[in-house]
């Protein structure tokens, strides 16, 4: 099955951020040595935060809805404002305020699952 696209009816608003989440394995060794090493071939994931603001009541929804079909594990394409191309992403994490005028928020991580 093919992945879906996110694709929302709104760009989001200026002010979003991006950092990497790093997997390393440390070994501690006798007098405060340690020594760190890559954990796997992925172990530098992007994660980019998110947020709209100024909603209607629809494009809450619209971006409820995506989120929620995905279930916080199903991967899906993407691509961030200053990314060349996009990429795969899963989010678990959303938010919206609930009062008007909405804002929305999400959490994206770089997924590195083999379906396309």
């Amino acid at each position: 099955m093919a992945l879906e696209t996110f694709n929302p009816s709104i760009r989001p608003s200026p002010g979003g951020s991006r950092s990497p989440e790093v997997n390393l394995i440390t070994s501690g060794f006798g007098d405060g040595y340690s020594l760190d090493m890559p954990n796997g071939l992925n172990h530098i994931r992007a994660v980019v935060s998110l947020k709209w603001d100024a909603l209607t009541e629809a494009q809450i929804q619209e971006l409820r809805q995506f989120f929620e079909d995905q279930g916080g594990y199903k991967a899906f394409w993407y691509q961030p404002h200053s990314y060349a191309a996009p990429l795969k992403w899963t989010c678990k994490e959303w938010s919206d305020d609930g009062t008007a005028p909405f804002s929305f928020s999400a959490k994206l991580r770089q997924s590195f699952t083999l379906e396309v």
